[in-house]
């Protein structure tokens, strides 16, 4: 499959101490949206950063659209849109002072100012500055901006910082609706649950090093593996007792037994085995691991 964005062996550091990347190769397919996820000071910001060109390279190499950063940065960064931590506004101007700055540049039509306001949920700020604009407003003006130039790559880091679950909603809609129309997507974030519900590929960075890429079935595929089955039962001490007897290597937790992943068949014995003693059962159930433990199991590895 081809890569929007590739990088190999992608290395830094800030000193001579420990690497912030070490031998990152980040695959990003064309038409993904690829959700690049880590805990605070993983290295997703300063990966993002050497993509765009906003710190010097020292070793490895990056890839946009096929063609080499060194040698095509200008070609590249005429069809690349970004927003990297706080979206750089002039506070004095409104939102649509600060797009016609910007428009002068990319010298896209005036009309398409106004269409990126009302899509990104801004249509009616009129004369107020942006200084006096919440965090949430300056991050949708971010992002605005960032689609100014119509760009084929849009790269985000943390694209919803700062706005309310409605304005989160409305965020993703947009993204998925950018990604429709062909453009692809690379961002970071640490809201799990919401990458969960938007992104095509993950890539999972901790400490500079990558624990994972591929795409998010493969990541669900991680869950699968990792499910249990919960037992809640009116008796737990003798609903142990005949778990083990199956040789089923369960934990009790407030009450609950807990079950790794076994056959449908061997669930519906115990089931049965515990009507037959008179055990009443309140829930029989297969949990299957969320994105956020999965993420930590991946750290904790």
């Amino acid at each position: 499959m081809p890569f929007c964005v590739e990088t190999n062996q992608l290395t830094h550091q800030f000193s001579a101490g420990e690497k912030v990347l070490d031998q990152i190769n980040l695959q990003v397919p064309r038409g993904s949206i690829y959700g690049f996820l880590g805990p605070n000071g993983a290295g997703k910001t300063t990966t993002l950063r050497l993509i765009m060109g906003l710190l010097k390279k020292q070793e490895g190499s990056i890839t946009v659209f096929g063609k080499s950063f060194d040698k095509h940065r200008i070609a590249i960064l005429q069809k690349t849109g970004s927003l990297i931590e706080s979206p750089s506004l002039y506070g004095q101007l409104t939102a649509m002072e600060n797009l016609l700055v910007l428009q002068k540049i990319y010298r896209c039509p005036k009309e398409r100012l106004y269409e990126l306001l009302k899509q990104v949920g801004l249509p009616n700020t009129g004369k107020k500055k942006t200084s006096q604009f919440s965090l949430g407003m300056k991050q949708r003006l971010g992002i605005a901006l960032s689609l100014l130039n119509n760009p084929d790559l849009l790269i985000m880091d943390e694209p919803t910082n700062g706005l309310d679950p409605n304005g989160i909603i409305e965020i993703r809609a947009l993204i998925k609706q950018l990604n429709e129309q062909g453009m692809t997507i690379l961002l970071s974030s640490h809201l799990l649950t919401e990458m969960e519900k938007l992104v095509t590929h993950a890539g999972i960075i901790h400490r500079g090093k990558m624990l994972f890429q591929g795409t998010f079935e493969e990541l669900i595929g991680k869950r699968q593996q990792s499910s249990l089955f919960v037992l809640d039962t009116s008796d737990p001490a003798k609903t142990m007792q005949l778990v083990r007897r199956e040789g089923l290597a369960a934990t009790m937790e407030n009450g609950r037994i807990q079950l790794p992943t076994v056959p449908k068949a061997v669930i519906a014995r115990i089931n049965r085995q515990l009507v037959e003693q008179g055990i009443e059962v309140y829930e029989l159930a297969s949990v299957r691991n969320d994105l956020e433990t999965i993420f930590i199991d991946l750290i904790k590895n």
